[in-house]
């Protein structure tokens, strides 16, 4: 079954995935690609303490958590080993270092969890590309090098005084063996290269076609060699094949008897892809896949990557999945899937996609390893990591944690947008999260959020079991009045963790929802999302840069 794994991706790996399994890795990994060089290349102090990893941040530090990878992938032994002390001798203890050190053991397990046909495509930028190369050469060997694709993710901004503006990324392909799964991909020929190559047209079908060479490149044909129209040549098919060419009305003569093959433009499947992509274009503001998530890539780069490398029905590996770009292009194109995450906001993001896109019957298409199932993992989460506790809580909710940014309001930690009535009105419910103990206080304080920002309800998510006064307090607050649906909703909710994992949601009009910082997934199929009110789904009022 497809799955999502929440968890570190080389835990994971280690855990879950069986030896030669897998028929297609893209992974993204993070990497600050605006540090300076300095920051990535400085001497840094071993003994500093790992930082905990969060939501996009992709900054890698030399510290006592990348020391330990780099001895252990040292320790192990053989070419990687090696590449890595090498590393250590060009790099110092630098932040450039620790990057490597703590991608070299999950290449590792990312080769041993691929088929021998399968192939991996690891997308990185400049700054980094070169060193990975290196890497990948020590883990995959340099004869599983196929390719290093250039993408043009965007067009020059501004001037670079001192270089060349920097508009690329870059993905490395690269093979288990000698055998790997491959469908050639191609782009439309240009109109201006049928005008001039596919010139003539069909009378009687309307076809353009061009007259090709029937000769063979290669003189040393014995066996292709013989008599054809009054010429002796090294033609290019047996004296069979010809005949039959000729009989199909194939071959057009030239004033001296010479044989020219016709060539059909609507048989050709196009111009190959080449090594330098630049039809493909980036995720910009007006995209409508475009989730406002920071690393987002375009689907288009995904689909020519995963009909390259694989086949219906195989499996497709994305250990840094992010918003599951990856995972949601697999399951379009059939594709069994696993994707991996760290974050529960980049799990919970991910199966919001999933149902936004291909409805709710893909709830039965996967499952999620990892994620809370009762409350001593709730707690258990509460207490290892705040954030990624709220995270998981709005989560169940469809709902995103709010920006936060520099003066930002406070008492709101996540938002749903939605719309219920013909005028197209966006309405909000704002939410805030508790683990620790709660009291009327925060019940009040969330009213006072309410009635500042203007939003129909509040919803208070919390792990202790709401007090009377509590209560009381929500159910001061009223109720709101669906106009497109002539439904009452409490203005003011309280939710318990154990009624979420048993499946209670917010009393709300029952619309598909919207959060703030991540807009919906478009649908595979076009749909009606409100029934008989039919209205548009709108996304977030502020855009992630």
């Amino acid at each position: 079954m497809n799955t999502l794994y929440y968890g570190d991706n080389l835990d994971i790996l280690r855990r879950y995935i069986p030896d030669e399994t897998v028929d297609l890795i893209y992974l993204d990994p993070p990497f600050n690609s605006k540090a300076t060089y300095n920051v990535l290349f400085g001497e840094q102090n071993g003994a500093r303490a790992a930082a905990q990893i969060k939501a996009f941040d992709d900054t890698w530090t030399w510290d006592q958590a990348a020391a330990l990878a780099y001895q252990e992938v040292v320790e192990a032994g053989g070419g990687v080993s090696q590449a890595m002390q090498a590393f250590r001798t060009l790099l110092g203890h630098s932040n450039m270092l620790a990057y490597l050190s703590m991608m070299a053991p999950r290449l590792v397990e990312l080769r041993r969890v691929l088929k021998p046909t399968g192939s991996i495509w690891l997308h990185c930028d400049p700054t980094a590309s070169h060193y990975l190369k290196l890497l990948m050469d020590a883990v995959f060997g340099a004869d599983g090098f196929r390719n290093e694709i250039v993408w043009q993710r965007t067009t020059a901004k501004g001037h670079a005084f001192t270089r060349f503006p920097s508009t690329q990324d870059v993905l490395l392909y690269y093979v288990r063996s000698d055998k790997p799964t491959w469908n050639a991909q191609y782009l439309p020929h240009r109109e201006e290269y049928i005008k001039s190559h596919y010139s003539n047209i069909e009378p009687e079908t309307g076809r353009r076609y061009m007259l090709d060479n029937t000769l063979n490149p290669n003189p040393n044909r014995p066996n292709l060699t013989y008599e054809w129209n009054g010429h002796t040549r090294v033609w290019r098919w047996t004296k069979e094949r010809m005949q039959q060419l000729h009989d199909e009305g194939r071959l057009v003569y030239t004033s001296s008897g010479m044989p020219r093959y016709k060539r059909y433009l609507d048989e050709m499947p196009g111009t190959p892809v080449t090594t330098v992509w630049t039809d493909i274009p980036p995720i910009n503001s007006q995209a409508r896949e475009r989730l406002g998530y920071p690393t987002q890539k375009p689907e288009a780069l995904l689909e020519r990557i995963i009909q390259a490398s694989s086949n219906k029905g195989d499996l497709v590996l994305d250990p840094f999945c992010g918003c599951g770009t990856t995972v949601a292009v697999a399951q379009g194109l059939k594709r069994r899937w696993i994707g991996i995450d760290i974050t529960h906001l980049a799990i919970g993001l991910m199966r919001h996609r999933l149902r936004d896109t291909f409805g709710d019957e893909i709830e039965g298409q996967y499952e999620v390893i990892g994620e809370p199932v009762s409350m001593p993992d709730a707690q258990a989460l509460a207490a290892s990591d705040p954030y990624q506790f709220q995270w998981w809580a709005l989560g169940l909710v469809g709902a995103r944690p709010v920006e936060q940014k520099k003066g930002a309001d406070k008492g709101i930690d996540g938002r749903l947008y939605f719309h219920d009535d013909a005028k197209g009105k966006t309405k909000q419910v704002i939410l805030s999260v508790k683990a620790g103990s709660t009291g009327r206080a925060h019940m009040h304080e969330l009213r006072g959020v309410v009635e500042r920002e203007q939003a129909e309800i509040g919803v208070l998510i919390t792990m202790q079991e709401p007090t009377q006064p509590m209560r009381a307090e929500a159910a001061s607050a009223g109720f709101y009045r669906s106009p497109g649906w002539n439904t009452d909703h409490p203005r003011l909710q309280i939710l318990t963790v154990a009624e979420l994992l048993k499946g209670k949601r917010i009393d709300m009009p029952p619309l598909r929802q919207v959060s703030t910082t991540f807009r919906r997934a478009p649908r595979s199929r076009r749909v009606s999302e409100q029934g008989e009110l039919d209205l548009y789904t709108a996304a977030s009022s502020s855009e992630d840069s």
